[in-house]
């Protein structure tokens, strides 16, 4: 066993060890794959009860770190929760194997023909923070991609981090892959993260999840290539032709439902002409829910909210708070999401196909909404079983990050003795 105090030396087997598991898992049986997700989520399940007691010890590190209630939600473990974490992983199994996968093909007057297939990235390096949850969305989407997955969680979801991690392990067991395809770091060292960042040798692309600072800290640090997941700046823009039965339903979930997640709403932006209607009867609803509304001058009117600062906009809050605004038009939703945003997902709620139209084509962010929770910005809810984050920039992989965005390609040319006259 090595030194985990020798951090460098700890790190670099790691990697040597993913290095060589990946190249087994570039070509294991779609089976095997299925077969170890499937028994890892049996295994998950059959031992929930120490999977929460290892919970119990992170959730009373983080009381003791003085974490918010919004960050403790998001570290809590519950049988419901570990049941989702099971679900996830059977239906990642039950997904289409990419690996191999045509693409496209075509063939050239020259006498090729030739094929743009999936495969692997190689090895994934997840780094991220409380949710222990993705523990098991993470390595269960990089093996299905074929991917070895180092997984470095947060300091305070350790012991719950390393309990899902061993059924992972399990699952790689029965099926015969090698148990090196999904490692955990096993220290809460920062020094660990600094040395993912620069193993150029040993990792192909690096995942952050989690808060501002840590994918800041990843991007500017990094010589890895990054799929950055920024924090989630969660528009709803209520328009002048919203529904206002939907738009009750859909702000109050898109706030409430679950306020540490990175789809929930953080910014209200409600049309001028309907402030007096759809926009008091909003505010007052979420007042009366308890959330606490930043409102801009405007808004001040409406009794319980407090005046927003500059602050507010543009921010994360991740708890029972939201700011709010008004606006003249959708064009002046979309200048200050423009702003503010940070292109991660946006809602408009209207009836009006061209403002919904406008607003889809004159903003840029990786998932724009109409009449529907931002709640949804999810891998699971798109169907994809489960995500290992929501990709913000524009290169290869953006939105929920599932199965077939943890791929590459390699192209496959046939020819039949043909030679380049």
């Amino acid at each position: 066993m090595l030194d985990h105090s020798d951090i460098p030396a700890l790190m670099q087997d790691i990697g040597r060890r993913a290095r060589a598991a990946s190249a087994e898992l570039a070509y294991a049986p779609a089976d095997a794959k299925r077969q170890a997700l499937e028994a890892a989520a049996k295994h998950l399940w059959d031992n929930r009860d120490a999977v929460i007691e290892a919970n119990a010890k992170d959730l009373a590190f983080g009381e003791e770190k003085g974490l918010s209630p919004a960050m403790m939600d998001r570290l809590k473990l519950t049988e419901d929760r570990i049941a989702g974490m099971r679900d996830s992983l059977t239906a990642v199994a039950a997904q289409t194997d990419p690996v191999g996968e045509i693409i496209t093909e075509w063939d050239r007057p020259s006498g090729l023909h030739i094929k743009r297939v999936r495969t692997p990235l190689g090895v994934i390096g997840v780094i991220y923070e409380s949710r222990p949850n993705v523990t098991a969305d993470a390595g269960a989407l990089c093996l299905k991609a074929g991917n070895a997955v180092i997984l470095r969680g947060g300091s305070e979801s350790l012991h719950s981090s390393q309990a899902i991690h061993a059924s992972l392990v399990h699952g790689l067991s029965i099926a015969g892959l090698p148990e090196d395809a999904i490692q955990m770091v096993p220290t809460r060292d920062r020094a660990a993260v600094s040395e993912m960042l620069s193993m150029v040798d040993y990792i192909d692309v690096i995942v952050p999840r989690g808060g501002k600072g840590l994918v800041g800290l990843v991007q500017r640090e990094a010589r890895v290539p990054v799929f950055a997941h920024l924090e989630g700046i969660v528009h709803i823009y209520v328009d002048v032709d919203a529904d206002p039965v939907k738009a009750l339903a859909i702000v109050m979930n898109a706030k409430t439902r679950r306020t540490g997640i990175c789809g929930a709403a953080e910014c209200l932006l409600i049309h001028r002409d309907v402030v007096d209607t759809i926009g008091q009867g909003l505010v007052k609803a979420l007042i009366d829910a308890g959330v606490a509304v930043n409102a801009d001058e405007t808004l001040q009117s409406i009794e319980g909210t407090t005046p927003a600062t500059q602050d507010d906009w543009g921010k994360e809050y991740l708890d029972m708070m939201i700011a709010a605004k008004v606006v003249d038009d959708v064009d002046g939703a979309i200048a200050h999401i423009r702003q503010y945003g940070s292109q991660h997902t946006d809602c408009i709620i209207t009836e009006d196909d061209e403002a919904a139209a406008r607003f889809f084509q004159r903003l840029d962010s990786a998932i724009l909404m109409r009449n529907a929770s931002t709640q949804f910005a999810d891998g699971g809810e798109f169907g994809m079983g489960a995500e290992i984050g929501i990709a913000t920039g524009k290169m290869h992989a953006r939105g929920p990050v599932g199965v077939e965005q943890l791929t590459s390609f390699k192209y496959l040319v046939d020819g039949d003795g043909t030679i380049r006259n």
